[in-house]
């Protein structure tokens, strides 16, 4: 992500207007035409954030200020004034329903110039769009991993010149990319996983950045990673990082786009005439750094694109770790292989249970595995139940089993989480979720489908080559 500062005078559709706020809604938006005054609450539970909000300043100077070096003078109350604390679980649950620009225009008025979008170069350029829309100074910041596509540092230049505002780029330690790259290579989370690279070039950055400020607008969206940002606040204090003040609390995280889903924020750029990153017209929707992030094909959900040799469960870079719903591997049954498994007190209910799939046990398939000539060849998919890859292809691997009912072809399933996926990964070729295997009829060895296309015509045309 990088910074900028940009004034109440640049680039401004006009006034805005509270009566017209809740109009702005990502689907059906006008543009608004009078200051709008928000009015904070002061009540006081659990979930507050033991600081007082900083409102904007219209006049104020609008020359950037190195986040590590912000430094605000503490407000001196007057006798018998006493000091404001929001309660953040109160307002989210009142801003739930409210538009992505009335919540952009409540944070940008609460917390003037120790507030800063964060942007990384995607899609949350509609932060800055909304932002500008507010009608009031706004910064945002980038963090500059030194991995980006050239595309997407072309774009920041483009969203400067647009907006005109200077973003401020926030850089990882050179020492600590220098000693990770000597000991381990460039290419190190190919082979050990993405955290380390990640924690040193974005994690760390954004920690020391944070240190500057009292408040973040992040792009964060509950459709845009499986089974990890379903439960988005709006507003919240933030769980992972500190703010200029220290301590838990500290810090104020705005999610104003949480509830709106990508096809509406992509409607809403093009009807604003937003500029976009060209990256998106190649086929990607979720943009990070250069080695990690490939296109997606028609169908994949956007993170798919993103540390694609990982389980999909880890598709997070650690910047949001607090908003990550984290979910427990459940247990497997006696045979390995159930209707519905125990998750804690949930239940997590099967997939692939057409009559003409077969659900094999781990013993079903060590002895296929084992098998040089078997009487019949068999497509066999790796997978778990909680997956929601996994759970995307189930209609198309549920079409094709009855496709093949009567073919000679057998068509199977594992389940291969918990205490399975060490076996799988061994013996099985398992990379991520889902992994579909090919066990011909003449040969012991299975063949791994190698697409992320999963629909019936191409795993059909992969069997028909093979059998």
């Amino acid at each position: 992500m990088a910074l900028a500062a940009s004034s109440s005078s640049s680039a401004i559709l006009g006034p805005v207007g509270s009566h017209d706020l809740n109009a702005a809604k990502i689907s059906s938006f006008q543009r608004l035409n009078q200051p709008v005054i928000l009015s904070a609450s002061s009540n006081v539970i659990h979930g507050q954030s033991w600081m007082k909000p900083i409102s904007a300043d219209p006049k104020r100077s609008h020359t950037m200020i190195p986040f590590a070096a912000t430094v605000a003078a503490p407000e001196v109350l007057g006798k018998g004034e006493s000091e404001v604390v929001e309660d953040y679980d109160k307002l989210a649950k009142d801003l739930e329903s409210a538009s992505p620009l009335e919540i952009m225009d409540k944070a940008l008025q609460n917390f003037g110039n120790d507030i800063a979008i964060a942007f990384s170069g995607a899609e949350d350029v509609v932060l800055i769009e909304y932002a500008r829309l507010t009608g009031r100074p706004f910064r945002v910041f980038s963090l500059d991993t030194g991995r980006l596509n050239p595309e997407t540092y072309a774009f920041f230049d483009t969203v400067e010149k647009h907006y005109g505002i200077h973003i401020e780029y926030v850089f990882p330690d050179s020492v600590e990319v220098q000693a990770l790259v000597r000991n381990k290579g460039l290419f190190s989370f190919y082979e050990d996983g993405h955290q380390e690279c990640c924690r040193i070039r974005k994690v760390r950055p954004l920690r020391k950045a944070l240190k500057g400020l009292r408040a973040w607008i992040t792009g964060q969206r509950k459709d845009q990673s499986p089974g990890t940002r379903a439960e988005i606040p709006v507003v919240q204090v933030d769980p992972t990082f500190e703010g200029m003040d220290s301590g838990v609390g500290s810090l104020v995280k705005w999610n104003p786009v949480a509830n709106v889903d990508s096809m509406d924020i992509w409607n809403f750029l093009r009807a604003m005439n937003v500029p976009v990153n060209s990256l998106h017209s190649q086929g990607y929707v979720s943009i990070g750094c250069e080695p990690c992030t490939r296109p997606v094909l028609p169908g994949q959900h956007e993170r798919e694109g993103r540390w694609w040799w990982e389980d999909s469960k880890a598709k997070e870079c650690g910047l949001h770790k607090g908003n990550i719903k984290q979910e427990q591997v459940p247990e497997l049954n006696g045979n390995g292989n159930g209707a519905a498994h125990k998750n804690g007190n949930a239940a997590v209910t099967d997939i692939f249970n057409s009559q003409n799939v077969v659900s094999l046990s781990r013993t079903g398939i060590g002895n296929l595995t084992k098998l040089e000539n078997r009487a019949d060849p068999w497509l066999v998919v790796l997978y778990a139940p909680w997956c929601r890859f996994c759970q995307a292809m189930e209609g198309s691997y549920d079409e094709l089993a009855e496709k093949l009912a009567g073919s000679g072809i057998k068509v199977g399933k594992f389940r291969a989480d918990g205490e399975q996926k060490k076996f799988a990964q061994q013996e099985l070729q398992l990379g991520s979720f889902p992994t579909i295997l090919f066990f011909p009829k003449h040969s012991p060895n299975p063949i791994k489908y190698p697409s992320e296309k999963r629909d019936v015509d191409s795993l059909t045309a992969f069997v028909n080559a093979l059998q």
